[in-house]
């Protein structure tokens, strides 16, 4: 069977009740028009709750649903963007009181992808190896473990015993990811439907995160790609006792399939009901993780929402999906570390004159150098207060909005903050494992952890 002909059979599967729509026109309108309904819908109840004290809940609920359903419609890029930001706390872009809902909401968009049928998922899988399933696989169940917004996970036993995971890309949603990525306005359109939650609107350049994520989403496409990235993953932590990495099996790899050894634990929503040492131990590890990775491999898993975790009963997590990956130079990793080091020890002036060499902010801008250190200082607040330091979710909100609220503490420094491209990234990375460790209400010695990392390798981790 051609690529073309996978292409052409491809939209049934993708989509039930419809083709995805089509056309710069089609896919940026609804939109647009949701973005612009929320914003006068939130000014109309900001203000009946303030005249009133009357109830928002229901506002919220609706929005939530109604971003949720626009996104799973869309498929294609927006619906994988919207499954990277769906852990992502709210901030004060939402009252503490309603950001589980949000969240609640657009974590459907990765727990409900329907699946592909067998004989699609069959016929994509022998074409891309070239040869029949029975040939490669001595077990194979087409019942998939998973389904999300670009591929599919099957179980299968290999010839040699090992159990492994093969991972089967739907035909035709490559093609939908590139059309709406040729669109420019589309993510950054998607972007703007958070600031219609806002009654003031954030100063930030949508256009250049849209372009980040962009890049992330087209990454994911080749699973070759992914697949050597994991492998370089797996050796870095390979025998490593908290951390474990699916071992990547090279000949059953293709653009579209991706076979590794199979892990099996415990999810997500199991995970944060778990008793307390070990969600406290899971923190640590996932937390190591992240920043050792940054730090000894210039690379982190860019979408780091917890289905690409697993948990297991010794405290030890494994990790998954490493398609969207964020490549950090050498040089922007050794800047940082000069700034996470001038905060942690209150140096003001060092964390100005650092900041400013790494191209944050210039010296001619009217912000001062305790402005600048205060909004670095303040969300390592867990790595300096008293210990041990409970992340919670009230914590997390209060960081994000300590950095990014327009109206915050830090609004003068954010006023004239430069974003780079790889600061971009890694802000979405660092916001997104904070929510998750706030999620799981750890608390640890966070100090001590830290200065474990520096006794084991000086400088790790580095805090951006």
């Amino acid at each position: 069977m051609s690529d073309a002909g996978l292409s052409r059979d491809t939209d049934d599967a993708l989509v039930k009740g419809g083709d995805i729509a089509r056309g710069r026109l089609r896919r940026t309108a609804p939109l647009a028009a949701l973005s612009a309904r929320t914003a006068g819908e939130a000014a109309v109840v900001g203000l009946r709750g303030k005249l009133t004290g009357a109830d928002s809940t229901e506002f919220h609920v609706r929005t939530a649903e109604r971003y949720t359903e626009l996104l799973g419609r869309s498929k294609g890029a927006l619906m994988k963007a919207g499954q990277m930001l769906s852990f992502v706390s709210a901030g004060p872009a939402v009252p503490d009181e309603f950001h589980s809902i949000y969240r609640e909401a657009l974590a459907r968009l990765r727990d409900e992808a329907p699946p592909m049928a067998p004989a699609l998922a069959r016929a994509v899988l022998e074409h891309e190896l070239g040869r029949r399933t029975e040939a490669a696989f001595a077990e194979f169940d087409w019942e998939p473990l998973a389904a999300a917004s670009i591929g599919q996970v099957h179980a299968a036993r290999l010839r040699d015993g090992r159990a492994v995971a093969v991972k089967i890309q739907y035909p035709g949603v490559a093609e939908a990811i590139r059309a709406d990525l040729k669109n420019t306005q589309l993510l950054a359109t998607f972007l703007t439907l958070l600031g219609g939650l806002y009654t003031r609107r954030l100063n930030a350049d949508v256009r250049v995160a849209a372009r980040d994520i962009g890049a992330r989403i087209v990454e994911e496409l080749d699973y070759r790609l992914e697949a050597a990235t994991q492998a370089k993953f797996a050796a870095q932590y390979r025998g490593h006792p908290f951390i474990h990495v699916p071992e990547v099996v090279g000949e059953l790899c293709t653009g579209r399939v991706l076979t590794q050894e199979l892990r099996r634990g415990r999810a997500w929503s199991e995970a944060v009901g778990a008793e307390g040492s070990l969600r406290n131990q899971w923190a640590e590890v996932i937390w190591r993780f992240v920043y050792g990775s940054h730090e000894q491999l210039g690379m982190i898993n860019a979408d780091p929402h917890p289905g690409n975790y697993l948990f297991h009963d010794d405290g030890s997590v494994s990790f998954l999906d490493f398609g969207c990956v964020q490549r950090f130079p050498r040089e922007r990793i050794e800047m940082a570390k000069a700034i996470m080091q001038a905060g942690l020890r209150g140096d003001v002036l060092g964390t100005w004159r650092a900041c400013v060499e790494a191209g944050y902010w210039r010296s001619s801008d009217p912000v001062s150098p305790e402005e600048v250190f205060t909004w670095w200082h303040e969300p390592l607040r867990y790595l300096w207060a008293e210990q041990p330091f409970t992340f919670t979710p009230e914590y997390a909100a209060s960081w994000i909005e300590h950095r990014f609220s327009p109206t915050g503490p830090s609004a003068n420094a954010l006023r004239y903050l430069t974003m780079q491209n790889d600061c971009m990234a890694w802000t979405r990375i660092e916001v997104t494992l904070a929510s998750l460790i706030a999620e799981l209400h750890a608390s640890n010695d966070w100090a001590a952890i830290l200065a474990e990392c520096r006794r084991d390798a000086p400088g790790i981790p580095s805090l951006l």
